[in-house]
């Protein structure tokens, strides 16, 4: 059986290249402008965050289900995430998202449960949506933690 979702967003922008626009969608509301790094004011987010933040999300919300799934329980979950433009000739390319989960299991946690996180955390990876949807585009780039 197929479902449809729809999201929403609306974004104004009221000047040029170096002003401040706004962005709005049904639980997100911010300022939106361009990165410091490329010459611009650096109010709100940009562009390059939110690609980064959506796959993030994406990524850490797809294992946390995984691991639930298998019943493999953990103490803590997060991460860090990395996104790598480059600028060749003028032309901004998206090249890499590293993402350094890093999953603290129970005490009590076996060798295999140690090897369950990892394999999880390379499956997730490539199951999430906004990976799929980069993929071919952006590397996907994971570093995973284990802890026990």
């Amino acid at each position: 059986m197929m479902a449809e979702h729809h999201f929403h967003l609306k974004t104004d922008w009221p000047g040029l290249r170096n002003d401040v626009g706004d962005l709005e969608a049904k639980n997100l509301k911010t300022k939106i402008s361009i990165p410091k790094e490329m010459d611009g004011p650096e109010v709100g987010t940009n562009p390059d965050e939110m690609l980064l933040g959506a796959a993030a999300t994406c990524f850490i919300i797809t294992l946390a289900a995984m691991m639930e799934r298998a019943s493999l329980d953990k103490k803590d979950l997060y991460m860090e995430s990395e996104g790598i433009v480059d600028v060749t000739n003028g032309v901004f390319t998206y090249k890499k998202i590293i993402h350094r989960p890093t999953i603290v299991l129970k005490e009590d946690a076996t060798e295999n449960d140690r090897k369950l996180a990892f394999k999880l955390a390379e499956k997730a990876e490539s199951s999430c949506m906004i990976t799929r949807a980069v993929k071919g585009n952006v590397a996907i780039e994971l570093v995973a933690k284990i802890i026990v």
